[in-house]
């Protein structure tokens, strides 16, 4: 789930809550990583209940109503922070119920992100989660195992827990356990990639997605990272996958675009100039 992907008046009432959130993670005696935990409890409700979500974003219902309904549902399940944050959001305008439920877990993943940067550890996070989407996408057993349903979520949660088992950061493995009990109807590595965008946000970075046939050096990174600034006239984050069916050369990702310069698009290229 994008921000982007937001409309209208849910898409403003979305950057009000998070500059609610913005001043809590400011103030630096909250705990991030536990409004995080808190607002990601905030959106297994809202998915649960559609009337309770309904009726949080009812327009026909004042501010001050929506709110005293937010609290008085959540008081006793999370904390003051997140429940601040959604009394801020409920108080807005939205679109669509469903917007609501879309819009806690970002600022839930936004929290954990903001609880890695304040530990020097953002950079890490991102990488990680990039790289644990690649590995799932790649191994169609662990894929399958992740993302059956009918498997008691303690079993999924499990599973996950002992293939991470110390080997990520805190925050990963919260967002990790978070994407493989709670999908949303989504698969493990596209969750994978929004998380990482959420990252990239924070670090006021875009992201390019880099397939090589081979591992790129720091210099080649360097270079390849340089150029690709110079372009898009903002920083820019690398992740860079390996498939060696390119033969050589680089594809390039970014959202939506893609610049192809591998080998294997030269030669198509050439092919389609031959027959057309």
């Amino acid at each position: 789930m994008r921000p982007a992907s937001l409309q209208g008046a849910s898409r403003e009432s979305f950057a009000s809550a998070r500059e609610t959130l913005g001043t809590l993670i400011r103030s630096g005696d909250t705990d991030l990583p536990a409004l995080g935990d808190d607002l990601f409890a905030v959106t297994a409700v809202l998915d649960e209940q559609g009337p309770l979500r309904r009726a949080l974003t009812d327009p026909s219902r004042n501010g001050d109503d929506r709110t005293a309904l937010a609290r008085g549902v959540f008081a006793d399940k999370v904390g003051s922070s997140a429940l601040d944050v959604l009394a801020w959001a409920v108080r807005a305008r939205w679109s669509g119920s469903r917007d609501l439920a879309n819009s806690s877990e970002l600022l839930a993943v936004d929290s954990l992100m903001a609880a890695a940067e304040k530990s020097g550890r953002l950079e890490t996070v991102e990488d990680e989660l990039f790289r644990l989407g690649r590995i799932v996408a790649g191994a169609p057993d662990l894929r399958s195992a992740l993302s059956d349903q009918s498997a008691p979520v303690e079993s999924r949660s499990a599973l996950i827990e002992g293939l991470l088992q110390g080997r990520v950061t805190d925050e990963t493995r919260r967002l990790v356990v978070q994407a493989v009990t709670a999908p949303r109807g989504r698969t493990f590595d596209s969750i994978m990639s929004e998380y990482v965008r959420v990252a990239a946000q924070r670090r006021d970075q875009l992201v390019a997605t880099v397939t090589a046939t081979v591992p790129l050096t720091e210099e080649q990174r360097g270079r390849l990272r340089a150029a690709l600034s110079r372009i898009y006239g903002h920083e820019i984050h690398l992740n860079v996958d390996i498939d060696t069916s390119l033969v050589g050369g680089v594809r390039v990702a970014i959202g939506d675009e893609v610049i192809d310069g591998s080998v294997v698009a030269k030669l198509d290229d050439a092919r389609r100039r031959l027959v057309g």
